[in-house]
């Protein structure tokens, strides 16, 4: 009988465990021996935390990144033919705005129980504290980089929020945050609804929704600080 392929969630930044991991998930978690993670590293850290008696040297890392190839990801799942096995990003929830749907893909190929855990993702936590449409979204990732685009970009999203009712939801860089709010201050509408969305689940938590024309002045430090940037205009 094949193992399953369980998507383990972990904490978006150094926050408590049982504020954000439901227990019966760190109560699995000791059991499986085979991960497919983003950082080996980050990894073990976040596994030691969960569980001090987890024993790192018994367990078997498979790493992803942009360099891994579909027939590497076959590989690592040859391990699923005895035993369990998960997945851990570095984005909270495997699979949501991850490489970890690249390794679900093939999984449903090769007729794998794939098993989505319940754990904190910022796209959702920050669609819902904005008051924006939670029925009708689209997360794209990120902007261009060039100005030019970028700008051409911001307006592109403004006016399908406006002519769907779609609530448009982007990242930035971390270091580049303060230019995107920047860009998207001179671009939208000022009748746009902006939602700043940084530091989910942390104790430095910030989440304020308000029209584009209401936020000058009023701008968080926003340097280094991992945010969701979300816009809506209504009709």
């Amino acid at each position: 009988m094949k193992g399953k392929l369980f998507l383990i969630p972990t904490t978006l930044g150094d926050s408590e465990i049982d504020q954000v991991i439901p227990n019966p998930i760190q109560e699995l978690i000791p059991d499986i021996k085979h991960f497919i993670v983003e950082n080996i590293r980050t990894t073990r850290r976040y596994l030691k935390k969960v569980n001090r008696e987890i024993n790192i040297d018994e367990l078997s890392f498979y790493e992803l990144n942009k360099h891994t190839s579909p027939d590497d990801i076959s590989g690592y799942l040859n391990a699923l033919k005895d035993h369990d096995m998960g997945i851990i990003s570095e984005a909270g929830c495997p699979g949501v705005a991850d490489p970890g749907a690249d390794v679900v893909k093939i999984a449903h190929t090769q007729n794998i129980q794939v098993v989505p855990l319940v754990g904190p993702s910022s796209i959702l936590l920050s669609l819902m504290a904005s008051g924006f449409n939670g029925q009708n979204f689209a997360f794209n990732g990120y902007l261009p980089i060039q100005a030019g685009d970028r700008a051409k970009k911001i307006k592109q999203l403004d006016n399908r929020s406006l002519n769907e009712g779609q609530t448009q939801m982007f990242i930035e860089t971390p270091f580049r945050n303060m230019k995107m709010v920047e860009d998207l201050l001179k671009n939208c509408s000022p009748a746009t609804k902006l939602c700043i969305a940084a530091d989910i689940t942390l104790e430095t938590e910030y989440i304020k929704t308000m029209p584009v024309k209401n936020w000058k002045n009023k701008i968080p430090d926003l340097h280094k600080r991992p945010t969701i940037f979300l816009i809506h205009r209504d009709k």
